[in-house]
């Protein structure tokens, strides 16, 4: 990687006024103490594309502990990187020190100690500080070495980031298997870039994925427990999928779900890209979701696989079932990706309400109403009767049909059920008595 190719500010269209107040307020101070400051990353890209980054993150040539004296609300993170976070209430500004190259000359023991790798070349520890040169250096995509410096508002370009962003490439700085191999999660930033941005990944950061896509099982679970929220929470969930698919990773992060869809047209299939397809469309109006419904789908249909197994060669009766499957199915899942209890206690509500929404006799319509979790399995029967058809179908328009209603009609409703059921029983005791006889 040569010089930078410096734009200055007549040159960009980055203007002050879409940077956060805060984050100028940390890069102005820095700057003020001698120190070198600039915007970096993710944040500079979308400005450059004329995105409203979500976040805006700082480099510096201060250590942690130069930052953390510069600021009273600073507070230091990180083991494997460490991290300065400035916090300004809701809002976090994170600071993070050039970063430098390892070295594996004996004479260097103090960056020895400072970084650390593991057998499949994966960095454990990464506490090696240096020059923006090699900051840049360090960075994944070229897109992503961007540097804004607040000292004359100009843009250092080091690895053709702008001509990446004219290209609509994704590319990866340096080796791109070597650079999975140090950090496997850099397969999917690549390709939730790509679904981000619509652009392509170039074809030499694209070829080592499929196979390189196994090192994700090194990763803790809590950290891909974050990951996958962006991946899927961010407004471009099915063109991630379908890439995550493309790539060979879906299967890495959900090996239960994977196997059940191989077909593009089976219910497993187009269920996911139902939920995906109506996640998308209220992150983009600008409405809240909740991880526990897009996890209860996605682990849905190995629950019921898992079930039926453990009736078929178990013994187990229906309920008994199901209860153990959840519990088998969660168990396994977690082992791969780390879901906080306060969204896998909502996920088992909604799969234990799946069972619940059918008994609607007397005054159990009217309590699953009062149920704190009702809304939200009402909307996942919905989706799994508009994909499946059938009984299934008819039980969520009658919830349709029931929430929608006055008292009177509630009652015809309830009144109607109670007449088909005994009806259906008499034609059932009539064709048991009509065989007996024969």
């Amino acid at each position: 990687m040569g010089q930078a190719v410096v734009i200055p500010r007549a040159h960009h269209p980055i203007s002050r006024d879409d940077i956060s107040d805060n984050a100028l307020k940390v890069l102005y101070r820095l700057n003020k103490a001698g120190y070198d400051a600039y915007l970096v990353g993710g944040c500079v890209r979308d400005l450059m594309l004329g995105l409203r980054p979500k976040d805006f993150d700082v480099v510096t040539n201060a250590t942690p502990e130069q930052i953390k004296g510069l600021f009273r609300n600073c507070r230091l993170i990180g083991r494997r990187f460490r991290l300065a976070h400035v916090v300004f209430g809701r809002e976090i500004i994170e600071v993070a020190t050039f970063r430098g190259h390892h070295s594996d000359s004996d004479n260097n023991d103090k960056a020895k100690h400072a970084s650390k790798q593991s057998d499949h070349g994966q960095l454990l520890r990464d506490n090696v500080f240096g020059s923006i040169e090699e900051d840049a250096e360090r960075r994944d995509f070229t897109l992503n070495a961007m540097y804004y410096n607040i000292a004359d508002y100009s843009v250092h370009d080091f690895a053709n980031g702008m001509q990446a962003i004219q290209s609509r490439k994704i590319e990866m700085i340096g080796d791109p298997e070597v650079r999975y191999r140090e950090d496997p999660v850099r397969m999917l930033r690549a390709v939730r870039f790509a679904a981000k941005l619509d652009m392509q990944i170039a074809q030499a950061s694209a070829n080592p994925i499929p196979a390189l896509a196994s090192l994700l099982a090194n990763i803790p679970p809590a950290r891909l427990f974050e990951e996958v929220l962006k991946l899927f929470l961010s407004g471009q969930g099915l063109a991630t999928f379908k890439l995550l698919q493309e790539f060979n990773l879906f299967g890495q992060l959900f090996p239960q779900t994977a196997p059940l869809l191989k077909n593009p047209d089976s219910r497993e299939t187009r269920f996911i890209e139902q939920v995906l397809i109506n996640t998308d469309n209220r992150i983009n109006s600008g409405l809240k979701v909740t991880p526990a419904f897009f996890y209860a789908a996605l682990l849905w249909y190995p629950i019921e696989q898992r079930c039926q197994q453990l009736m078929n060669e178990g013994g187990f009766n229906a309920h008994d079932a199901f209860n153990l499957a959840c519990n088998d199915v969660l168990d396994r899942q977690l082992q791969r990706i780390m879901i906080p209890k306060r969204f896998s206690i909502p996920m088992r509500d909604i799969w234990m309400l799946q069972s619940r929404l059918n008994k609607r006799f007397g005054r159990r319509a009217y309590q699953m109403l009062e149920h704190p979790k009702f809304r939200a399995a009402y909307d996942f029967l919905l989706l799994r009767g508009d994909i499946e058809g059938g009984e299934l179908h008819e039980l969520a328009e009658w919830w349709t049909e029931f929430q929608q209603a006055d008292d009177n009609g509630r009652k015809k409703l309830l009144s109607d059920l109670q007449g088909g059921s005994q009806a259906r029983r008499t034609n059932k005791r009539r064709r048991y008595n009509t065989k007996k006889k024969a």
